[in-house]
């Protein structure tokens, strides 16, 4: 008998078995669960969203000309009412130095037509005139009145024009965007600074039309989760009562809390929906892949995030793992595990007995 046929005997007269050990007592002893898809438990869907400012305005200009200053820049602060940008308006200044002499000129007309019409009245008191000299006098004086009045508004509409050239900030906000430059060319309708308020964000989803009754029930369970910050629940949304006749979808809106830091608009945003058991979102999400956990399975390791899953020897291995939405201690996951797979609970046991 070799050395290995008595150590063999050894052992088995020891009580061993040349099994792993994971195989057998210890392997008892780690608690785990079968990853399973539970529609039952899937009361939520997933959409895609965006931030948005609740007011948002790319201004241009309502005269062409060339851009004679740039006051502002992206990321600049600006208040309601400040000059962004100015529009070369000498054209428009003379038009109103020339509206502005043709005004004195018919105010001139004016004063001669009345004193006109004072005299031709006091020879018709007299009988030196007739009637019709004094009509026509007081017709050439009314003459004089109208074309007065209408000079004036001429005037006036070349003053407020020459305001066209100056662009100014419509509300207190942000420049996001200047797409000009010095010395290019405005033209109506160009878009020349776009602002935002960043005090008043919202988040915008499109909900397509099955699952619009769901959500309308249960607006105030809408939650909203953003890239580098916790899943909130709304506290304020909307769903607009109309559909797009395109995509067949309404638009929910979510109040974002005022001065909220980091948040910009674009940002992409992902929103938790409330659906029933029943709807297409959910038996999608049930035939999909996708399977579920309970949070304590789930190991994070610097950048990996990872759960043990039981090999056909009953020995845990480490897979990682890509997670989705979290519902109360169930965590979604996306790709890594597949329904059915013995995945340990308390993958701090395991670290010990390795």
């Amino acid at each position: 008998m070799n050395r290995r046929s008595i150590l063999a005997a050894a052992m088995a007269l020891a009580g061993l078995t040349s099994a792993p050990v994971w195989a057998n007592a210890e392997a008892a002893a780690v608690k785990s669960v079968a990853a399973q898809t539970s529609v039952a438990d899937v009361q939520e869907a997933s959409l895609d969203a965006v931030v948005e400012a609740v007011r948002q305005a790319t201004l241009s200009a309502q005269v062409p000309g060339a851009i004679v200053s740039l006051n502002v820049k992206a990321g600049d602060r600006v208040r309601a009412g400040q000059e962004l940008l100015r529009i070369d308006a000498s054209a428009a200044q003379q038009n109103v130095v020339g509206n502005t002499a043709q005004l004195e000129a018919a105010q001139a007309n004016l004063r001669v037509a009345s004193k006109e019409l004072d005299r031709q009245k006091q020879l018709f008191q007299k009988q030196y005139i007739s009637q019709g000299a004094l009509e026509r006098a007081q017709a050439q004086y009314e003459a004089a009145q109208a074309q007065v009045q209408a000079q004036q508004a001429q005037t006036r509409a070349a003053q407020t024009q020459t305001g066209f050239f100056s662009v100014r900030a419509p509300f207190n906000g942000v420049v996001s965007d200047v797409p000009v430059t010095l010395g290019d060319m405005a033209m109506p309708g160009r878009p020349l600074v776009t602002l935002h308020d960043p005090s008043a964000l919202r988040v915008s989803a499109a909900v397509p039309q099955s699952m619009i009754e769901d959500v309308r029930k249960q607006l105030k369970t809408v939650r909203y989760e953003i890239a580098g910050h916790t899943s909130v629940a709304a506290a304020s949304a909307q769903l607009l009562p109309a559909v797009d006749p395109v995509t067949h979808t309404a638009q929910l809106r979510v109040a974002l809390p005022a001065g909220a830091e980091g948040l910009v608009p674009g940002m992409f945003v992902r929103v938790w929906v409330p659906v029933s058991a029943s709807s297409e979102a959910v038996k999608t999400g049930a035939k999909d892949g996708r399977v579920f956990l309970p949070l304590t399975a789930i190991v994070r390791r610097a950048e990996m995030t990872g759960v043990y899953v039981m090999d056909a020897q009953g020995k845990p291995r480490l897979r990682q793992v890509r997670l989705g939405r979290t519902t109360g201690q169930t965590v979604e996951v996306l790709s890594g595990v597949s329904a059915g797979e013995q995945v340990v609970t308390e993958p701090a046991h395991v670290v010990k007995k390795l």
